[in-house]
């Protein structure tokens, strides 16, 4: 008898475990979902889904807004990355560097500052129709109606500026910093809200240590070094 109920058990168990899997197919079971990867536990079609409707699961909300504690190795006064992502562009203009990191669905958000110094001003550009410079840069192009705040930075290295941009997804950022407030390296100046786009702002003569295809982490991954004689 003992064994009967402890079959009867073990079935019941598989049972709820098959129709857990058929309910969220196919998309990952709950029970499983906890010790997946994140691109796996919260597959792109469905965030695009919850996008649509407006609402999202809360344990993505909750993957989404983690901010976990960051530290960096890298020495002396070399730039370090200001967001997670993916670089895409190091292209210059006009004397400046434009280091472009994509965000996808599954980075961490907040962003942090790449040096230590005095913010000069946290300029908001654009609107929900427009970037406010036109269609000039590329990272703007590829945005159906990209927004931005622009955070610019006086150091010890040399003005330097930070671009928080919005997609037409996100819509929404954060900037925590304000005009002559004093940054420290890796201190935290914001958070785009879903998939973007992070600009740094650097003189060309700067030498850079990414290219596109490399991934970095904000407040950790060392990207530029400074000008000889600038420290």
């Amino acid at each position: 008898m003992i064994l009967f109920w402890f079959q009867l058990s073990v079935l019941s168990v598989l049972a709820v475990l098959i129709g857990l899997a058929a309910w969220h197919w196919p998309y990952p079971s709950p029970v499983i979902r906890r010790w997946l990867p994140g691109r796996l536990r919260w597959p792109e079609a469905q965030i695009r889904g919850w996008l649509a409707k407006g609402h999202f699961h809360p344990g993505y909300l909750a993957f989404f807004y983690r901010d976990p504690e960051r530290s960096t190795a890298e020495p002396g006064q070399t730039l370090i990355a200001p967001a997670d992502g993916l670089i895409t562009s190091t292209d210059c203009r006009g004397g400046i560097r434009y280091i472009v990191i994509a965000l996808s669905f599954w980075d961490m958000h907040v962003q942090r500052s790449p040096v230590d110094g005095r913010v000069l001003s946290v300029e908001p550009l654009g609107d929900t129709h427009t970037d406010g410079e036109g269609r000039e840069f590329a990272f703007l192009r590829e945005k159906f109606c990209p927004v931005q705040t622009r955070i610019a930075i006086d150091s010890r290295v040399g003005p330097i500026a930070v671009r928080l941009i919005t997609s037409v997804a996100a819509r929404r950022l954060e900037a925590w910093v304000e005009a002559e407030q004093t940054l420290v390296r890796g201190q935290r100046i914001g958070r785009i809200l879903l998939g973007s786009t992070v600009v740094l702002e650097v003189p060309e003569a700067m030498r850079c240590r990414v290219a596109p295809g490399d991934r970095v982490l904000a407040g950790e991954t060392g990207i530029v070094e400074p000008l000889p004689g600038a420290v």
